[in-house]
């Protein structure tokens, strides 16, 4: 344990007070942390506050104090679960200390008073946090303060399966050089389809599989939007813009229209999804970084990189770029009126942060690294995943805002998407209802154009 940084600040009179009363009693805590959107590769999103509470234990016993902290770990593989249980907890005055989240839910729980500032409880100016990506610490900011501490980075790639590249012509110096071409625009998203369409045609994926997207809602469907030019926000208002949106949802209109995607695919079984990829029964599909964890791990993928080429997302014309998402999870202190608890959790997540700690996970869950200190040890930079996925994406990966109304776009432009998809709705009626939903529910907090 190390001396509080709340204890450290005690009167001198205390300290004498105690120290004349002869060796420190022993102090026991109890932290929890929940983490969502956690499974069997993410562990150490949890552990390494198991791993910071022994190194801050063995401080103290250096420094003549005995502390004995518990760690209660709870994980969540799915978000909606997360959510409620949650929900329900802070209602019940019992919320776990530290939340493991993704930044889109600091503005919102930042106004609720369910979180309070990082920054209030720990030196961003000393190492480890220092030494963190200058871009993800403003993602994990909101109103001018840092609520959280980045957790981990990753990016959200398009992938190909190779050998179905080359049965419809590609050589493999034409796959090598694949990425490049979408970086600069030379490959976009109507290539994309023209490739399923040919892959389908020449019996190589059956119908519907030639391009394979996540089957369920998400923040990669955001960068599709991108792809066509549009912009989330600007000067902390969100934005609407009308082109971008219908030319998005037009893209997956005509995917289906081709036959290349699915009119039911969205909420297929995700299990089946990820078995489906792993068997290369997909063409062309997008996912994370995170990803490639599952395909070797529990989907049995022996040679990823001879099967698989990935990029960033194509551009969708001339008025959008190439993309990529990148959706840091962040390590979140819960408000509580025990203050002594929340700064403990404040020194557990600064010494998880560390380059040796943090890299643990980087590497076991096959996401990035937070620091460059990180992508120096030898555990990551000798991980080719890692490394390529580092240098190809990141550089090119923006978020979503941190904005409290950004939730209510999201819905909207999500559920626009399933209608023009399925085709419930055309293009133009569900881009009608979506900016409807945004005027009514948003007003002036949202541009439209």
């Amino acid at each position: 344990m190390t001396i509080l940084r709340g204890l450290m600040r005690a009167t001198a009179l205390v300290a004498v007070t105690a120290a004349l009363a002869g060796p420190a009693l022993a102090k026991d805590v109890t932290i929890s942390v929940w983490a969502g959107g956690t499974g069997p590769n993410d562990v150490y999103r949890v552990d390494s506050i198991d791993i910071a509470a022994d190194i801050l234990e063995r401080e103290a016993a250096i420094r003549g104090e005995e502390l004995n902290i518990t760690v209660e770990k709870t994980t969540y593989p799915g978000w909606p679960d997360f959510k409620q249980a949650l929900t329900l907890s802070a209602e019940a005055g019992n919320p776990p200390n530290i939340v493991v989240s993704g930044h889109e839910d600091i503005a919102p729980w930042a106004q609720s008073g369910l979180i309070v500032p990082v920054e209030d409880y720990v030196d961003l100016d000393a190492w480890p946090l220092s030494a963190i990506y200058p871009n993800l610490m403003e993602i994990a900011s909101y109103s001018g303060s840092v609520y959280g501490i980045p957790q981990d980075a990753e990016s959200r790639p398009f992938f190909f399966w190779r050998p179905s590249m080359l049965a419809i012509g590609y050589t493999d110096a034409d796959l090598d050089a694949l990425p490049q071409k979408v970086q600069d625009g030379a490959y976009t998203l109507a290539n994309v389809l023209e490739d399923a369409k040919k892959m389908q045609d020449a019996g190589v994926v059956q119908p519907g599989y030639g391009f394979y997207p996540r089957p369920s809602n998400g923040p990669d469907y955001w960068q599709f939007y991108r792809s066509f030019g549009g912009t989330l926000e600007e000067n902390g208002k969100l934005v609407f813009d009308r082109a971008a949106m219908t030319k998005f949802y037009q893209f997956f209109v005509d995917a289906v229209a081709a036959g290349v995607t699915k009119k039911n695919h969205i909420g297929m079984d995700d299990a089946t999804w990820w078995a489906d990829i792993g068997a290369g029964k997909a063409g062309i599909w997008h996912g994370g970084t995170w990803h490639y964890a599952r395909y070797v791990n529990q989907e049995g993928m022996k040679d990823f990189f001879g099967n698989v080429q990935f990029s960033l997302i194509p551009a969708g014309d001339a008025q959008g770029k190439a993309n990529t998402l990148t959706h840091p999870l962040v390590y979140l202190l819960t408000a509580n009126k025990d203050e002594e608890l929340v700064q403990i959790a404040a020194d557990l997540i600064t010494i998880a942060s560390e380059p040796q700690i943090n890299v643990l996970h980087a590497i076991k869950s096959a996401h990035l690294g937070i620091s460059e200190e990180e992508t120096t040890l030898a555990l990551y930079s000798d991980n080719r995943w890692a490394s390529e996925a580092s240098q190809r994406l990141l550089p090119y990966a923006t978020a979503m805002p941190n904005n409290a109304n950004f939730g209510v776009y999201w819905d909207a432009m999500w559920a626009g998407l399933q209608a023009s998809w399925t085709g419930t709705k055309t293009v133009d009626q569900a881009i009608s209802d979506v900016e409807t939903t945004l005027k009514s529910g948003l007003g002036d907090a949202i541009i439209i154009r």
